[in-house]
């Protein structure tokens, strides 16, 4: 039987102490009726002896503490989840965001989720395919990874989330595949934007979205990437199906920390954030990967804007730790109109080589990548030399590195925001930008796959140029 308890013995911002109370445990919910009747909810952030601290979500304005009275609900946050919450959206605890986004529930799990024991992990060796050559060729994702993307404030970071949300699955597999949407800390027009996106290409009906807007609590935007991802497990791990979470904006869940933490009067740690901001983030991130034995899994894309574009920033670097690489846009890309921004140079996928080659994308993969990587990142040095020394200074091969990591950055990083390429075209896109070097300049791939591949591209060239 839940008991109602009237002992608030103090209230400060979101927060109210309520004294008095039994058997309350960290995270438990709470239903709070204010003396005109309404109702609020709450979350238990604190208990000590017979003191509860309760954190409002709804905030603490107009509560008087003698009329209102608290009840103990014994459980957490849950969702309710069955195969029909694909195409629904859901607020960022988890409620349907409309009357059409009601579920009848097969069964609600605690969003705090169980965690993978480390031996029963499978290792991620499976290409996923987003349709940005980039990401594909470049830095390519791995099923079961946590790959992220740090961006910065203006960049289009969110124009590139709906695109791999719309285009990415995995291929030569007959499983299904589905995206959970993640927003937190977004505004309303952005929100429209996500929405309207997914609708217009189809793509909603094998998605769940999960928005918190910018007006919400920041207690329930620590919540929604936990009410996400418990989607994501349900239908990894239950449904046997291959799920890519995408979360954004993670800055704005842990500025949402922050302020709790402060509201709390917590000790802070870098630059005022919470001491255990590394073990939160990787109680998210960790949450990804496979299960050896289950079909399904959890692949992360978490997107996070780095304030002042700074790398060592607390949020960058410790979520830099935890996952598997990094995606960098740059500034002075996007300032050249390339779209997207993705910094090549020093971009990082850690698992791509297990997700490459032949029987996953094609055999040539692995050689054409570093070829690309290594006659960008001249070219970028012949750029830099020229705006010293002039053009004129430059070789004649110079010049061909020079007009080479133009071309890179216009046909093969850049791309339409609805262009899907296939990785045959953008290993093939790769093949045809290198084919304006001299044979004996390509040394990084093999001389099976030059005599295989660049005939044909050099033959494309030539007719082209007449």
């Amino acid at each position: 039987m839940l008991k109602d308890y009237k002992g608030i013995s103090n209230i400060s911002g979101p927060l109210m102490l309520v004294k008095g109370v039994e058997g309350v445990k960290y995270g438990e919910l709470v239903e709070i009726k204010l003396g005109d009747g309404s109702m609020r909810n709450g979350e238990v952030l604190e208990v000590e002896e017979d003191k509860a601290l309760v954190q409002v979500f709804e905030g603490t304005t107009g509560i008087d503490a003698k009329e209102t009275k608290t009840r103990f609900l014994g459980r957490g946050i849950q969702m309710y989840l069955s195969p029909d919450i694909l195409g629904k959206i859901f607020t960022g605890l988890g409620k349907p965001k409309t009357e059409n986004d009601r579920i009848i529930p097969e069964k609600k799990l605690d969003i705090s989720g169980n965690p993978i024991n480390p031996y029963a992990r499978d290792y991620p060796n499976e290409f996923i395919q987003t349709g940005i050559s980039a990401i594909d060729g470049l830095n390519t994702l791995v099923r079961g990874q946590k790959l992220p993307i740090f961006s910065g404030s203006g960049l289009p970071h969110n124009k590139m989330a709906a695109q791999i949300a719309r285009q990415s699955k995995v291929l030569g597999t007959e499983e299904s595949f589905a995206v959970v949407f993640i927003a937190m800390g977004i505004t309303f027009e952005e929100s429209e934007f996500f929405i309207q996106d997914l609708k217009k290409t189809g793509a909603l009906s094998r998605s769940v979205l999960i928005l918190n807007l910018a007006d919400d609590p920041a207690i329930e935007r620590i919540a929604t990437p936990r009410v996400g991802l418990t989607c994501a497990e349900y239908l990894a791990f239950e449904k046997d199906m291959h799920v890519l979470v995408i979360l954004t904006d993670m800055t704005n869940y842990c500025e949402a920390l922050r302020e709790v933490s402060a509201s709390r009067k917590e000790i802070p740690g870098r630059r005022g954030y919470p001491g255990y901001l590394y073990t939160d983030l990787a109680s998210i991130y960790e949450r990804a990967g496979k299960i050896k034995g289950r079909d399904g899994s959890i692949t992360l894309i978490p997107i996070l804007t780095m304030p002042e574009d700074d790398k060592t920033h607390p949020i960058p670097d410790l979520t830099g730790y935890i996952t598997e690489g990094q995606i960098i846009l740059s500034r002075p890309l996007n300032k050249k109109k390339v779209s997207p921004p993705i910094d090549a140079l020093p971009s990082l996928s850690r698992l791509k080589d297990k997700g490459i080659g032949e029987g996953k994308t094609r055999k040539d993969h692995s050689d054409i990548f570093n070829q690309l990587y290594a006659a960008y990142a001249r070219g970028k040095e012949v750029q830099e030399l020229a705006v010293i020394l002039g053009e004129a200074a430059l070789t004649d091969m110079d010049k061909i590195y020079y007009k080479f990591a133009d071309e890179f950055e216009a046909k093969y990083i850049s791309q339409g925001e609805y262009e899907n390429r296939s990785i045959e075209e953008t290993l093939d896109l790769g093949w045809k930008l290198l084919s304006m070097f001299p044979r004996e300049r390509l040394k990084r791939i093999s001389d099976e796959y030059l005599d295989e591949y660049l005939p044909r591209f050099k033959k494309e060239e030539k007719e082209v140029a007449k």
